[in-house]
């Protein structure tokens, strides 16, 4: 994550992003889509990824609001989670929500789920009054997070977190930290989803984030996909981000955690698979596995 240090005097001085900036729009999208359930045999991920990427729904509707500036003589640079901006900071004090003490924003009305937008202008605007911090001492999301990556109050350790580890995270999850991934393949919304604020969420009305049939596969399945079949599955999702190597691989340490003997074949394949990173995890996943069935290298299906 060397990019929030590359960007670290622009997010900090908006004059640097757009000159002549006096104002910072931000915008919140909610999400939530119910209380689905993935198939017993379906990996987890998170629910923002569940249906089209947020950065291609958002930015048509910010470009509206552009235009309704441009008319009246503002200058403005809009951004969806891509530019040097600490959006979580200009959020809470825009009156989006406060920071919760697993460091996301949080609203009595959306709870944790919504995506953030920004519209830097050189229009002045009347401020909004941030909104009261209302945790109070409650600290169900530390004690929810799987990995212990919330340390405290927030704090997050990111090298820890599982969000991290399954999307950032470029090369081999650390071998201590695969089993308590579980069977997140993407993303994880363990903090989210303790949190009491969220019993007041509403469902989104942006039919766009509905999860699709692509999120609710078999894990061994995703194992078969070749890489113009992946980008093709994933091509209007966020998945798509981290490449086919990447999703496998956290597919593979999913398997290895909760997967059962019927998922060897495809997992032998994959351990032969000519992305490195792919073929690791399988080799792990299948030991993990044997180690859990007690069953004999030479009886292992093929």
């Amino acid at each position: 994550m060397d990019w929030l240090a590359r960007g670290e005097e622009k997010r900090c001085d908006p004059q640097q992003v757009l000159s002549g900036a006096r104002s910072v729009i931000v915008v919140a999208l909610n999400y939530w889509q119910g209380e689905q359930r993935a198939t017993p045999a379906a990996g987890k991920i998170a629910r923002y990824a569940w249906g089209e990427d947020y950065h291609d729904v958002m930015l048509p509707k910010l470009e509206r609001v552009d235009e309704f500036l441009c008319e009246r003589g503002g200058t403005q640079k809009c951004y969806v989670d891509t530019g040097p901006i600490l959006e979580r900071d200009h959020a809470a004090e825009a009156g989006i929500g406060w920071h919760g003490k697993s460091t996301m924003l949080i609203d009595p009305q959306l709870g944790t789920w919504f995506f953030l937008a920004e519209i830097l202008t050189t229009l002045e605007l009347p401020p909004d009054e941030p909104q009261t911090p209302r945790c109070g001492s409650c600290t169900r999301c530390i004690i929810a997070c799987p990995t212990g990556a919330i340390t405290d109050s927030h704090r997050l350790d990111a090298r820890r977190c599982i969000s991290y580890l399954t999307i950032e995270l470029k090369g081999s999850i650390p071998l201590k930290l695969r089993p308590l991934i579980g069977d997140h393949i993407y993303g994880c919304d363990e903090c989210l989803d303790a949190c009491p604020w969220n019993r007041f969420a509403s469902v989104s009305r942006e039919a766009a984030f509905a999860a699709g049939p692509a999120t609710r596969m078999p894990l061994r399945d995703y194992l078969a996909l070749d890489d113009a079949q992946f980008r093709a599955l994933f091509r209007r999702s966020p998945i798509k981000r981290i490449k086919r190597r990447g999703f496998l691989r956290n597919v593979c340490v999913a398997l290895g955690n909760v997967g059962n003997h019927t998922d060897l074949p495809a997992l032998q394949k994959a351990a032969f698979d000519p992305e490195e990173l792919i073929a690791e995890h399988a080799i792990w996943a299948i030991n993990r596995i044997l180690e859990r069935s007690a069953l004999p290298q030479s009886e292992v299906p093929v």
